[in-house]
Order: structure tokens, then sequence, then C-alpha cells
């Protein structure tokens, strides 16, 4: 991603909103592209390592991690995050409109989203006042003072899923140290460098605007990307929804279908490969910002029978191999990282956890403990089957935001 460019845009939406008064609609318009670019870049970082597992990610919910880490830095290490993300949230519009993105889901109805984001510095370091009134404006962020170079308790039983990244004012367990050794303290950077770990958590439930019938449910064949068929509880329904047929360069068509959560505030995109002997990475590596603007212009309101597999995924990543790829390096790097910003002893991100999660039924919030088996009729009307490996992105409808975007490879594969 070039700075220039996305610096030229930024600068060329403010100018055009002065000019032309317009200052929400256009300030979102823009906004939403850098968001698409940064989220799209992001999960092609991620995936590109990963090949063919079940994949997801936060992009939304990274992007406010890092803009957390924006109010803390200075120079090169600045720079750098304006760069990746395409903005800088000290102007008060980009912030109003990332907050408004965030804080907005949760007051819509049948969505729960939960979302934290905590910023770990080690216990001994003096953390600036101003930095501390900024983050508490944020959205969802703790700061936290632990000792991040305790060596990890081999007692301690495994997290649950559902419980949150241990965040103990006094002292952390230990499982944010990224090799899991203990720093010892009279390593070459201690004291002048100290530890900081960003962490987040994320995790999305909703309920559709037209629930699927826990009866229609019916174990059908998906197509994994061997070439082997397996057995998965495929959801069906009949219902008006919006969707569309597009291309990706010369030979890739696929298309989009768009159900809605209740409220229709948000909604989910699923992304299947026309041609079934067709592989998902092409079309995962050609998606760009413009694919998701004819996304929303070309959808059209059509009849349809659809068929799509239950699937619940969690990843964990570290992001701290994937930022620095995106452009985010100095952050990570003792000897260069300046968030004098946060305190004036030398700080540098040592990890930056991302944990998300998501689960897709029948009524959109939890899984049916058995399904029927039924016969469904016969219909006139066009299908969409994601019966193979399908993208998909939950959106918000009012700001475009991806709040979630991954693949499904195997419905019933659960592992993170």
């Amino acid at each position: 991603m070039s700075r220039l460019p996305l610096s030229f845009l930024f600068l060329s939406v403010l100018l055009f909103l002065l000019l032309d008064g317009t200052l929400t609609d256009s300030l979102q318009e823009g906004m939403r592209d850098l968001h698409s670019h940064f989220s799209l870049s992001l999960y092609q970082s991620v995936s590109s390592g990963l090949n063919q597992t079940n994949l997801i990610v936060s992009p939304l919910s990274v992007a406010l991690s890092l803009g957390l880490l924006q109010l803390g830095a200075r120079g090169n290490t600045l720079a750098q995050l304006e760069e990746t993300l395409g903005y800088n949230v000290q102007d008060p519009h980009v912030r109003d409109f990332l907050l408004f993105s965030g804080s907005s889901l949760n007051s819509s109805e049948g969505v729960k989203l939960l979302q934290t984001c905590s910023l770990l510095v080690h216990s001994s370091v003096l953390i600036q006042r101003d930095f501390l009134h900024s983050a508490a404006s944020w959205f969802n962020v703790n700061v936290v003072q632990a000792n991040l170079n305790q060596s990890p308790r081999r007692d301690r039983p495994e997290r649950r899923h559902d419980e949150p990244w241990p965040l103990s004012g006094g002292s952390s367990s230990g499982e944010l140290s990224g090799s899991g050794d203990p720093q010892p303290s009279d390593s070459p950077w201690w004291p002048s460098r100290v530890q900081m770990a960003l962490v987040n958590t994320v995790s999305f439930r909703g309920t559709w605007q037209k629930q699927f019938v826990f009866t229609h449910t019916q174990n059908l064949p998906f197509l994994l990307s061997d070439g082997t068929t397996i057995k998965v509880p495929m959801m069906h329904q009949a219902s008006d929804v919006r969707f569309g047929q597009f291309r990706a360069g010369s030979e890739q068509r696929y298309t989009v279908l768009e159900l809605p959560y209740l409220g229709q505030s948000l909604s989910l995109q699923l992304v299947l490969p026309s041609d079934r002997r067709s592989p998902l990475g092409p079309l995962e590596e050609q998606l760009g910002p413009r694919h998701l603007w004819s996304w929303d212009a070309g959808l059209r309101r059509t009849r349809m029978d659809i068929f799509i597999p239950r699937f619940k995924m969690q990843n964990r990543f570290n992001l701290k191999t994937v930022l620095p790829v995106m452009g985010i390096s100095d952050a990570f790097n003792p000897s260069t990282a300046d968030f004098s910003r946060i305190s004036e002893e030398g700080l540098y991100v040592s990890d930056a956890f991302h944990d998300v999660r998501i689960e897709v039924t029948e009524d959109g919030t939890k899984a049916a403990a058995a399904t029927a088996m039924v016969l469904l009729k016969r219909s006139r009307a066009p299908v969409f089957k994601a019966d193979r490996p399908f993208l998909f992105l939950l959106r918000h409808s009012k700001t475009g935001s991806i709040l979630f975007m991954g693949r499904v490879m195997n419905p019933v594969d659960q592992s993170s």
C-alpha cells in the first residue's frame, strides 16, 4: 500500500467536504473506501499463510486497536500506522466514523457484539496522563498495567473460548509472551526498552431478519477443496434476498448473496465462485474495494432457494507476524518504536493478539441439538447453494464497514 495515494485520497475527501458542505455523507464514503482497502489487505495477509483452513478476522476490531496505538505513537511509527490504515484517528471526523461503526452495533435489535481492546503495559512504566485521557474516549478500551515478563504458569487450566484474556492489574499469567519464555531482567534491552502487548477479542451473535426453519435443515453433500465430499447440516429457506452475479478478472465469475440480520443494520454477504471447479484462492486474491462497491450497487432483490451450511469457527492470531507485512514494522522493533505519547520509557509492542469467533445457525444465535430429515419441494426459483468453499463478509449497512471477513472451507471443522 502506498502512503501517497491514501494520504492524497483522504486529503482530497476533506477538501471536497469543505467546498461541498456535505461533510457526513462524503466523509463516510471516503472512509468506507479506506476501510475496505485495509480490511481486504488484512484478510489477504492473514489468509496467505493459512492455506486451506477455515478463517475469520475482524478488520473493524483490528482497525480500532491500531487506532489506539496511533493515539500513542510519534515519528515513523505513527507514519506507518497512518500509511497502513489510510487515516489519522486524531482527526475528529475520522474518530467519529470509527466509533460510530463500532458503538452503534450493540444498539441494533437482535445483535450482540462483544469487543474488548486491552493495551497491557509493563507494571513499572509511568503512563502519560494525556494518553490515558485519550484512550478513555476510545471504543471499549482498557489500559492495564501488568507484569509482562513473568514466566508462564504450567498449572493453569486452558482458557475457555468464552473467557476473556487474563488482564489482572498486578500481573499477567505469561500467556501473552510471544515465545512463552520468561524475559530476564538483565536482557539487553532492559530497562531501556519495555514490553507492551495489545490484546483484542471480539465475538458476534445476531438473529436473522428471516430465520431458517430447523426442520428444513438436512445433511447434504459439501465439496471440499481436495475434491472429496462430506455430509454437512445444510440450512434452507426460500426468501426474497439481494443477489448478484459478478466477475473478478477475465474468467473468474462469482455470485454474492446478502442475508440481513434483524433490524437490517448488519448483513452477511456470501461469496461463491460460479464454477464448482474453480478454487476459492484466486477470488480471494483478486478482491478489492471496487468489487465491494459493485456489490453495493449491483445486488438486486430476487426470490431464491437458499442453501447454506451451519458453521462455527474461532481463530486466534498473533498479529505481530501479519502487520509488518502490511507496513507496520517499527511498532514491534525495540530499536525503532516511538510510543512516547504513551510513556517516555521506550515502549514497543511485544505482541498483538487477535481472538475472533462467529457462529451461523438457523436462528442466527445457537445450533440446534438435532435436526429432522425432510423432503423439500422443487422450486422454479433460482438457487444459491453454498455446497463448496465460500467467502463471507459481515458488514455494517450504513457505513459499509467490514466487521468480520472469512472463508468456510469445511463447515464441520471447528478447530481454531
